[in-house]
């Protein structure tokens, strides 16, 4: 059972969405999926992937081949989640309150 993942089409006419699959490589290009990764809106402005890099890297090491339109948008989101800021740590709490004279 060979492993692609793949962009599966889902918009209506003229209004290209796309889901972000593994399916098997013979299977259609809209036909039956394993696992749904993400989605992906070509006509949205700013962030158009939405992704889960953890599940991309579980296919991946049980041998799922990114077709290469997939290959560069995981290369793009792995930019942008190491560009992107850390989040702020949590501020820090007096661990005991200050005696009230």
């Amino acid at each position: 059972m060979a492993l692609k993942i793949r962009l599966s089409r889902i918009g209506a006419k003229n209004q290209p969405h796309y889901r972000i699959v593994v399916a098997e490589t013979r299977s259609r290009r809209d036909g039956d999926a394993v696992e749904t990764l993400g989605t992906y809106d070509p006509r949205t402005k700013g962030k158009q992937v939405n992704l889960r890099l953890d599940r991309v890297d579980y296919w991946i090491s049980k041998g799922a081949k990114p077709s290469d339109t997939l290959h560069s948008m995981i290369k793009r989101a792995r930019r942008a989640v190491s560009s992107a800021p850390a989040p702020a740590a949590a501020p820090a709490t007096q661990s005991a309150p200050a005696a009230a004279s």
